[in-house]
């Protein structure tokens, strides 16, 4: 819903703020881009000003909705608004409220959120408000009778005044939060047919990181829609992204996972997840990566006790950032549904078939080195050499 007459999207961004000028400046410049990629990746037509605390997206009153709910998909943004753009006369924005009022308040409470920035101005917030509360009132009065609530209002009028504008909207919606994608560096992401890897790489993307996707084949162990699966959760977060290179390298692991299931009883999952980890790092140095992301969390499954997960660890030397460590796995679904990367099945269509019966939960590196193939990390650095790139 927006007030009539709205033919821009006010932009909010979070952690930005809390950069030094020249870290914003560049980080605004990144989320300008990527609002452009992504408005024209959707067909919106709209065009981006690069302002300094609110980027805002010139369009028209048509498509304003479609570019709002846009913007709200960038990384970085915290919530984004479909405004009229008024003077900063407190006439003018009263006008403007009242307007609003005849057109979308129907009944039930309301209240005015009010804010400016530019103090300079010959009113207060608590003038705006409590004027634009009386505007809107006087505008509904003879159709029904307004209600006023601060605290739980059915509909807020939101007014933010800045140096040269004011701008009034009916709603906010959220973002994403975190920072512009393309502000970090790139990580390695390690991509599988579950539902919690897809998750963990859109966590760091939020924080930034393009992703580099990584899937390994399994081979036989696989399953027939591991693969394909994958691929489409790829293509999924290729849509927040449509200004980054998401092609997904191809990793061959089934000769490997083949040994493993017919060499190893104990600590098998430990030495696959190595032989991840070390194809990994191998493939970080192609395309200069500065990490690995799982979807791992603490003791979800057995190879991913802390125990576990330090001794996997020690298989590369990049860092490892687990995003979903400490998270449950209903949230983790939840957050699976919220991005469109939720599959029907919560089965790991390739490794409930390689683990073992008995599964280790206390590993130690020493005596897994006895048990392990002694070429692992060679088949490691074979497979990242054959790897092929291919479009999701």
């Amino acid at each position: 819903m927006h007030p009539p007459g709205a033919d821009t999207v006010l932009v909010r961004h979070g952690d930005v703020n809390t950069k030094s000028n020249t870290v914003k400046r560049y980080m605004e410049d990144c989320l300008a881009e990527n609002l452009t990629a992504l408005l024209a990746d959707r067909s919106i037509p709209g065009e981006v000003e690069r302002r300094w605390n609110r980027p805002l997206i010139h369009t028209d009153e048509e498509h304003v909705d479609a570019a709002t709910v846009t913007a709200a998909d960038a990384f970085g943004v915290v919530s984004a608004s479909a405004v009229r753009t008024v003077d900063t006369a407190k006439g003018e924005i009263c006008a403007a409220l009242a307007e609003a009022a005849e057109a979308c308040y129907d009944g039930g409470s309301f209240a005015v959120d009010a804010r400016r920035a530019d103090k300079s101005l010959p009113y207060t917030s608590e003038d705006l408000a409590r004027e634009g509360g009386t505007a809107i009132w006087e505008a509904v009065e003879d159709e029904f009778e307004p209600e006023v609530d601060l605290d739980d209002p059915d509909l807020t009028f939101g007014v933010e005044v800045r140096e040269d504008f004011a701008f009034i909207y009916l709603e906010k919606v959220p973002g994403p939060g975190g920072l512009p994608l393309g502000s970090q560096e790139p990580v390695i992401a390690l991509i599988s047919g579950g539902i919690d890897s897809p998750v963990a790489a859109y966590e760091m993307m939020r924080r930034g990181s393009p992703i580099v996707p990584v899937y390994v084949d399994l081979g036989d162990y696989g399953g027939i829609d591991h693969e394909a699966r994958a691929m489409e959760t790829v293509r999924t977060l290729s849509r927040y992204a449509p200004n980054f290179d998401t092609q997904v390298y191809t990793v061959p692991g089934g000769e490997t996972v083949a040994l493993l299931v017919e060499t190893m009883e104990q600590g098998r999952m430990l030495s696959l997840r190595r032989f991840f980890y070390r194809t990994a790092e191998h493939l970080a140095r192609r395309v200069d990566a500065h990490g690995i992301v799982t979807g791992e969390a603490v003791g979800q499954k057995s190879s991913q006790t802390l125990q576990n997960l330090g001794v996997t660890s020690r298989a590369t030397r990049l860092p490892i950032h687990r995003p979903l460590l400490t998270w449950d796995k209903a949230d983790i679904v939840a957050k699976a549904r919220k991005i469109d990367t939720f599959t029907q099945s919560t089965i790991n269509a390739g490794c409930n078939r390689v683990a073992p019966d008995r599964a280790e939960t206390n590993a130690r590196l020493e005596p897994l080195l006895e048990y392990e193939p002694d070429d692992l990390f060679e088949r490691a650095e074979e497979a990242a050499r054959q790897a092929e790139l291919v479009e999701p």
